[in-house]
């Protein structure tokens, strides 16, 4: 059968199941796993501008755009233009959103030990290379 032996399908399914999981032990955060991540990224790029933010996050600006509208709805974070070239603009983490970070981060440290359990680091360091190649194919 095509789903059992596709790389692709088994990976997309494998992603959701864990995506699931995060999201269950996440529930009470207040935050989604893609919303911690990006913070995450956001709390170590402090006042990085837009497009070296979303290159780091691994998002299209689009994307990334839509992501961050509702962390600013939320008062999690702001985005100004920064000074020097108003066309660029500059994301940082407020204090309530450092808070809700740093509040969901045991709670996600609990789901990445039950997923270290299941994905051995091997694995994962085998699968973010590959990840790589995919993302560099001219390599």
């Amino acid at each position: 059968m095509l789903a059992a032996s596709c790389a692709g399908l088994t990976i997309r399914q494998a992603a959701r199941r864990m995506t699931q999981a995060y999201e269950n032990a996440l529930q009470d955060s207040g935050l989604s796993v893609a919303q911690l991540g990006l913070m995450a990224v956001i709390a170590t790029h402090e006042d990085d501008h837009m497009a070296a933010l979303a290159e780091q996050a691994g998002l299209d600006p689009s994307t990334l755009s839509r992501n961050l509208r509702g962390l600013e709805r939320d008062g999690l974070v702001e985005i100004a233009s920064v000074e020097k070239d108003l066309r660029r603009r500059a994301v940082w983490l407020t204090e309530k959103g450092l808070r809700r970070l740093q509040g969901a981060l045991p709670v996600w440290r609990d789901a990445q030990t039950r997923m270290a359990e299941l994905f051995p680091a091997e694995l994962l360091q085998r699968l973010a290379a590959a990840s790589e190649k995919l993302a560099r194919p001219d390599d």
